[in-house]
């Protein structure tokens, strides 16, 4: 098991871990050194174990907090993933039924009739004005 040497709160500690897990163990320091610091920088100095423990139940309570925003959140896209799939077993919905207006054929017959003694009455008083 491979040695390191961290440093939590200026004061160095010589600890093993398993091959492959060095940089889990530095990184994990680093984090309780930050904890430590911030103790020892509101109090001043602080035996060794009790800084240790604060620095342990300070990072335990953001931890906790992580573990229910990490909660809150799956519950969260639980809940948009039921809804999703709610939405996507739904029915479609009816198409709208739209009506269009259609002039009756009659009137249709009317207009052109119309149309073709207009036209004639125009042929007519054109003849008229050349003649």
């Amino acid at each position: 098991m491979p040695d390191q040497v961290i440093t939590i709160g200026h004061k160095e500690f010589s600890v093993s871990c398993q091959p492959g897990e060095e940089q889990y163990l530095l990184a994990a320091a680093e984090m309780l050194d930050a904890e430590a610091r911030t103790l020892l920088n509101q109090i001043g100095r602080v035996p060794a174990d009790r800084m240790l423990l604060m620095a342990g139940l300070m990072l335990a309570d953001k931890t906790a907090e992580a573990d229910d925003s990490l909660k809150s959140a799956q519950a969260e896209i639980a809940s948009l993933r039921d809804e999703i799939s709610r939405l996507h077993a739904r029915p479609e919905p009816e198409p709208r039924r739209v009506e269009v207006p259609v002039i009756p054929e009659d009137v249709t017959d009317a207009f052109t009739e119309l149309t073709a003694r207009a036209e004639a009455v125009a042929d007519e008083l054109e003849a008229r004005a050349k003649g």
